[in-house]
């Protein structure tokens, strides 16, 4: 999924980036579109077709109220939509990770891009214009000098039509600002600064979207109502967000985060990986989806959901912990599992973490109850000799004997065909790794 001159390479820490300037373009300005801000009555959210009982009783509520869905239903519609059109444009895999979750509705209540007045609030303030969170902006990058408010395009994946977008105003943002703001830096050895100054267009547009037809994906990704559809509506949802292969500490953490105190009796955990575009040196999302595959046979639990999403990671520690929790609302999620260093990144240059271990943890128990959704810290698991995955703070009262094994020596077993030790890693998300990295 992610472009082929990309590594492929089982690193999650390290980025491979040149250490230049990252120069302000513009004075400081903002953008945005929400559904829940009388802009413009074409921005009102559009409730989703319910399509069972138990998604009707479902016990999260969505992130604003109500679930948005626009994506159009019968191909006279679609058509409709089309012939309005005067442009199209090919969607970059960020851009349909976006337009794929505003149209449905995995960052309800957005009903579009977010114009400049939005752009500025989420940027600012962490909110929309009306104080409703939400942790990243969502916006539609060009360097199409003709492109106006007042167009109309078709947006596509490929031959696919993916959505149309009414744009409504365009602006220059201050790039460096919002990196600072956002990611809590502006150099480009951070790797969200460098997408957003390297990748990104020189302007952003607001406009709101129609949805045509969903991306057709090497991974399913269920939208929220059908995701909903699944879910007991009695009991609570944790989801566990990840974004490379599960390895057997990461089992450990998230099965025994039903068994946290703030997670109510009979709970489930919703696993909920990111399969779209992230750091250079992540595992592509094709190859952690077969990973995902492989690991949900060998290890079925009643207890245990998959699914995934189509998201761009932006790595931006605190505020993306904020952007994964709405989503996972909105997905049906009570709880959201916050591991250390959540959506952290390094400098490209010093190998020093822009944030600290604990910094998303701390926001999201700062933001949860506004939020709506419960943070679960994860546990600080380690293996022992004796008995197996302990906490920490337990193999140290103990005086257990830990076992380690270092990312860099896995990767160098993994590539010299040596044995990896099955309590470290699963055999059957090793043979896939071995086959496809």
């Amino acid at each position: 999924y992610l472009s082929g001159t990309m590594k492929l390479s089982l690193a999650v820490l390290s980025f491979a980036a040149a250490a230049t300037a990252f120069t302000a373009v513009g004075p400081s300005r903002s953008t945005g579109l929400s559904t829940r801000v009388a802009f413009n009555n074409v921005f009102t959210p559009a409730p989703v077709a319910r399509a069972s009982t138990q998604l009707e009783a479902a016990k999260q509520v969505p992130h604003g109220g109500s679930l948005v869905d626009l994506i159009l239903k019968t191909d006279e519609e679609k058509e409709a939509a089309i012939a309005k059109c005067s442009k199209e444009m090919q969607l970059t895999p960020r851009q349909l990770c976006d337009v794929e979750l505003i149209m449905n509705g995995g960052f309800s209540p957005l009903t579009g891009f977010m114009d400049e007045a939005t752009y500025k609030s989420v940027v600012d303030n962490v909110s929309l214009p009306d104080g409703l969170i939400f942790g990243l902006p969502v916006v539609f990058d060009t360097d199409d000098e003709d492109l106006s408010p007042g167009d109309i395009v078709l947006l596509k994946d490929g031959d696919r039509p993916i959505a149309t977008v009414e744009f409504t105003d365009k602006y220059t943002p201050n790039k460096a600002y919002e990196c600072k703001k956002c990611y809590g830096t502006s150099e480009i050895e951070h790797p969200g600064a460098l997408m957003v100054a390297t990748e990104r267009g020189k302007y952003y547009l607001g406009g709101k979207v129609t949805g045509l037809n969903l991306p057709t994906r090497d991974f399913p990704c269920k939208t929220p109502a059908e995701v909903r559809e699944t879910l007991p509506d009695d009991v609570d949802v944790v989801a566990f967000q990840c974004r490379n292969p599960v390895h057997r500490a990461h089992y450990e953490l998230f099965t025994r985060a039903l068994d946290d105190p703030l997670v109510g009796e009979n709970g489930v955990v919703l696993v909920h990986p990111t399969c779209g575009p992230t750091q250079a040196d992540d595992i592509p999302g094709t190859v952690r989806y077969k990973t995902y595959e492989v690991l949900k046979e060998e290890t079925h639990n009643d207890r245990t959901r998959w699914e995934y999403l189509p998201y761009s990671m932006h790595m931006a520690g605190p505020r993306e912990a904020i952007q994964h929790m709405l989503i996972r609302k909105n997905f049906g999620c009570t709880h959201f599992i916050i591991g250390r260093d959540m959506a952290g990144s390094k400098s490209s240059v010093t190998g020093e973490d822009y944030y600290g271990a604990y910094d998303a943890q701390d926001f999201a128990k700062e933001k949860g109850a506004e939020l709506g959704v419960t943070p679960v810290p994860s546990l600080n698991l380690v293996y022992t000799e004796e008995e197996g995955y302990v906490t920490a703070d337990e193999a140290k009262e103990k005086g257990l004997s830990e076992k380690k094994l270092s990312g860099t020596k896995f990767r160098q077993m993994l590539r010299g065909g040596e044995d990896i030790p099955e309590w470290f890693a699963f055999k059957s998300v090793v043979k896939v790794l071995r086959e496809n990295v």
